[in-house]
């Protein structure tokens, strides 16, 4: 055979098994690569995101919520602070929206957490983007007022206008309307409560656990807790979350979706 001949076969054989192989992108990376594509996306180190976030476990799946009772018409909305539930999971609340800790994105992603976020217009500022991010990642977007005021003792007009001004404001941005609302302080009265329920809110939602409280507190089912953010020092959002979650598996209990139970 003459050499260009003989090259020509050889490209061509060439040309055959490459067609033959597969074009899987997974398959093509090459097995380490594809060890490393889970059910929660390219994870880092041995793969299991909970590592990565500092924790020794995943965090279990919340129990099946119960069934939710249709809301009533006319009355004011119910004040809670703790959900009354024999299931084991607590809730994770976070208000204002000052702190936007691009990580803490990721976590909710990679760890699934339900999370609840009560915002402040005046305090969000330009940064809505950053909780559309979250909300598209699971996290619920709730209503904490247009600029933060102590409602308690404030005349109605006033109080339905920060109430429905923000439950304006979260439909324009987000396309929803909240369900829960947050007295900022948590402080309220008989007209905040008159105020949410025209405004189209089910509930008012404090909180039974604060773990920057002194002493601590111990965790029980069915808590509400206020993870604090905006904090000029100190741990960043992500890492007060870890230092929380890590808590609840201590106890023995895991993070459910709040809006499930109300």
């Amino acid at each position: 055979m003459r050499p260009r001949t003989a090259a020509a076969a050889v490209l061509a054989a060439l040309l055959l098994t490459g067609c033959a192989q597969s074009v899987d992108p997974i398959e093509r990376l090459g097995k380490k690569a594809a060890q490393r594509v889970g059910s929660y996306g390219p994870t880092r180190g041995d793969g299991r995101p909970y590592r990565h976030w500092g924790l020794l476990a995943p965090l279990p799946a919340p129990p099946r919520p119960p069934a939710r009772a249709a809301a009533g018409r006319g009355g004011p909305p119910r004040v809670v602070k703790r959900v009354q539930t024999s299931d084991k999971v607590v809730f994770l609340t976070y208000d204002d929206g000052a702190e936007k800790d691009p990580r803490f994105v990721d976590m909710v992603r990679e760890l699934r957490l339900p999370v609840s976020m009560f915002l402040t217009d005046s305090v969000v500022g330009p940064g809505y983007g950053h909780f559309a991010r979250l909300q598209s990642v699971g996290a619920s977007i709730q209503n904490h007022t247009l600029g933060h005021p102590a409602l308690r003792g404030l005349p109605y007009a006033g109080q339905r206008a920060e109430i429905c001004g923000q439950q304006e404001k979260i439909r324009s941005r987000f396309g929803i309307r909240p369900r829960l609302f947050r007295p900022p302080y948590g402080t309220y009265d008989t007209t905040t409560l008159r105020a949410a329920a025209d405004c189209g809110l089910a509930a008012v939602v404090l909180w039974s656990v604060s773990p920057e409280g002194d002493p601590p507190q111990r965790l029980r089912a069915g808590d509400i807790v206020s993870v604090a953010s905006g904090e000029a020092t100190g741990p960043t959002l992500t890492e007060r979350t870890t230092k929380v979650l890590r808590e609840i598996q201590r106890r023995g209990l895991t993070v459910g979706r709040l809006e499930d139970y109300l």
